[in-house]
């Protein structure tokens, strides 16, 4: 249990008190306790302060302050300081600096600013890591350790291409399995030395498309170069974790993660956290479905483990475009759809406003004005009130599903370096599209690896499962044999994980399961659109719904035909078809459909597999979870909208933890609120 040293919702976020000066730090506790703050996350960007120089450490001010902090009743998130490292490690050691993808070597500045291969880096940030806890081991105030910060960034120096190279000899054994892995022999790529091998930057095999992405000429060694620098970066990470838990065993450790966040295969550093945490900011405009899936994900990353909401804004952010303000209550609101959704933590970035540079008009607990008398100060005290009263109710409850929508790094990097068939095909936009329409039924789900343990679901859905591992598809094949739905979309099963075609016809390994085969991919242009024709209309479907995009021109090989192209030369093909494998059925939707038709039909489909919403017939705007935990149901009920919604509970009633009051049958909700009903059995 991530609280276990404090049993309660932990309540707080970043502090920065080496920003300033001294009278003002008492001053800031007088105030955390006004506002229920009762976890600090120190020393995130303070490697400057801590090590001014190659031999001096300087700790006294976090000597001072953690003891401030635990006098005061608030416990530690205590971070290792080493997101940017200082600027007298890049004017003595140069290979410390990234070089970028247009090959341009970095100066001293910004931050996430470190090459990861860089002996010199590694060597430091390792050491930091022993030094801060070999002297706060004992220290009673210590929580959790906090490993750098929000981990990203590629880099593209002499370092990394030695350590790629090395990497591949790792992974692939030789030269000649790597030229068969990335099909080197078009193009006369062939290499003969492992010193042929550069990175695939803007200098060799990349350039950058006209919407911010890249492209490759090969697919193969940009893709593995995607999953050499995440593993690069995880060292990093590894080497500080071993540095702490030599010292503290006992203490969980993690990093902040950063939802769906592409530079970093996030299933493989699971592996490596004790605890998921991650942050999170939404737009103002931001759909609550994409926040919701982001924290399902977070979720997923360890088999549904609770994980810590490391950072949000109390009310607006710097980096947007437009940094709007949390309307009052949302900053309440989205704070408890972190909590349904798995969350045992609240926390913010920040807890004092910075005065200079880039995060100085970024939101935090305490505003420039520097007292209480401010909205956003009431309403994270109200917020701290609450969760004290809650204590450790909720603590390690899980959340229930059903439905398990699969979401893979390979994929998404592999789809979106694709040479075809289309700019317009994002990844997480299309995992996106399915989320949303259970969402909308308030049908709960899991977003989880490939690698996952599927049996405890009755559906699963892959959208756009473009890769296909080595194991995938005989597992899917055996899921779907016992008795599970499969369903997947266009444009799946066709590479295997080195991005090479499977031979034989698409969809590759999935072609028996899925009872199909799809002959050709037609791209349709911006604007242009087909029709899907249902077959059966009706029990919630339309006759026909508009899709674009993409169309795969599918024949049967066993799979009952469900709906067809209404136009076209391809009218009259399939475009949604149904396999009957074993005691289970899959299922493949051969085109982006319009939202409309995800929303009707998915909740059909998990109704004849007997998964029910949460609440039926919920208004627009509302939110479900339900988390358990020794028996105990506690059901979340969000609403999103401004204005109250009537809600009916049906035969759900309990009694309502914020409130006190019980509550069944049919009950207003007001805006921007939200009911944590405790189920009676």
């Amino acid at each position: 249990m991530i609280n276990a040293r404090k049993p309660k919702i932990w309540y707080g976020g970043d502090y920065n008190p080496d920003q300033w000066e001294k009278p003002v730090w008492d001053e800031d506790l007088r105030m955390f306790k006004l506002a229920g703050i009762d976890v600090a996350t120190l020393n995130v960007f303070a490697w400057a302060r801590n090590q001014p120089d190659e031999e001096t450490y300087d700790f006294g001010w976090l000597d001072e302050m953690m003891d401030k902090l635990h006098a005061d009743g608030v416990g530690v998130c205590l971070a290792t300081s080493t997101a940017a490292h200082p600027a007298w490690m890049a004017r003595k050691y140069p290979d410390v600096l990234r070089v970028d993808f247009e090959g341009r070597k970095r100066k001293f500045g910004g931050r996430h600013n470190s090459c990861p291969n860089s002996p010199t880096y590694r060597k430091y940030a390792a050491r930091m890591a022993d030094k801060l806890a070999e002297r706060y081991k004992d220290h009673p105030g210590l929580l959790i350790w906090h490993i750098s910060n929000e981990y990203g960034g590629y880099c593209y120096c002499d370092n990394c291409a030695s350590a790629f190279r090395k990497w591949l000899r790792g992974r692939y054994g030789s030269i000649e399995a790597v030229n068969r892995a990335w099909n080197a022999s078009f193009w006369g790529h062939t290499f003969y030395d492992w010193e042929d091998i550069v990175p695939p930057s803007a200098l060799s095999e990349e350039w950058r498309r006209a919407d911010g992405g890249t492209a490759s000429n090969f697919q193969g060694i940009s893709l593995d170069y995607c999953r050499f620098q995440s593993d690069s970066l995880l060292e990093c990470y590894k080497l500080e974790y071993d540095a702490v838990k030599k010292h503290t065993p006992d203490i969980p450790v993690t990093t902040n993660l950063m939802g769906a966040f592409k530079e970093l295969d996030y299933h493989k550093w699971a592996k490596e956290l004790d605890v998921v945490s991650w942050d999170n900011y939404p737009g103002l405009d931001t759909p609550h479905s994409y926040t919701a899936m982001m924290h399902d994900l977070m979720r997923g990353l360890k088999d549904g483990q609770p994980f810590m909401l490391m950072e949000q804004t109390p009310s607006q952010q710097n980096w947007q475009p437009y940094n709007s303000l949390k309307r009052p209550g949302v900053m309440r609101l989205w704070s408890y759809q972190a909590v349904a959704r798995g969350a045992d933590t609240v926390m913010f970035f920040q807890l004092r406003r910075s005065i200079g540079a880039c995060e100085k008009y970024h939101g935090a607990v305490i505003e420039h004005v520097g007292h209480e008398r401010t909205r956003v100060f009431r309403e994270c005290a109200e917020l701290g009130q609450e969760l004290h009263r809650l204590g450790d109710a909720l603590l390690d409850a899980r959340v229930q599903a059903k439905v398990a929508i699969l979401f893979d790094w390979d994929n998404w990097w592999a789809v979106e370096l694709s040479s075809g068939p289309t700019v317009a095909l994002k990844y997480v936009n299309e995992v996106h599209k399915t989320y949303d329409a259970l969402y909308r039924a308030n049908i709960a789900a899991d977003v989880v690896s490939v690698e996952a343990d599927l049996s405890g679901y009755d559906l699963v859905i892959a959208p756009v499962l473009y890769m296909v591992k080595s194991g995938v598809a005989r597992r899917l094949e055996e899921y779907v044999k016992a008795g599970g739905a499969f369903v997947t979309t266009f444009f799946s099963g066709i590479v295997n994980e080195n991005d090479l075609v499977t031979l034989g016809g698409y969809p590759g390994e999935l072609r028996k399961l899925l009872g199909i085969w799809a002959e050709e991919i037609d791209a349709l242009l911006p604007g242009q659109s087909n029709t899907i024709v249902v077959k059966s209309p009706g029990g919630g479907l339309k006759p026909t719904y508009r899709c674009d995009m993409l169309c795969d021109l599918v024949h049967p090989e066993g799979a009952e035909v469900i709906a067809e192209y209404g136009g076209d030369f391809y009218k009259g093909m399939p475009a949604l078809t149904v396999n009957r494998f074993g005691a289970g059925e899959a299922w493949y939707l051969a085109t982006s459909p319009e939202a409309a038709f995800l929303q009707d039909w998915l909740p059909k489909l998990c109704a004849s597999r007997g998964i029910e919403p949460l609440l039926a017939a919920a208004p627009e705007g509302i939110e479900t979870s339900l988390r358990e935990k020794d028996g105990t149901r506690y059901l979340f009920v969000l609403n999103h909208n401004a204005e109250a919604r009537r809600i009916a509970l049906g035969k759900m009633a309990g009694q309502e933890l914020l409130s006190g009051r019980r509550l069944g049958g049919e009950a207003e909700l007001p805006g921007r609120d939200l009911w944590i009903l405790k189920l009676e059995r």
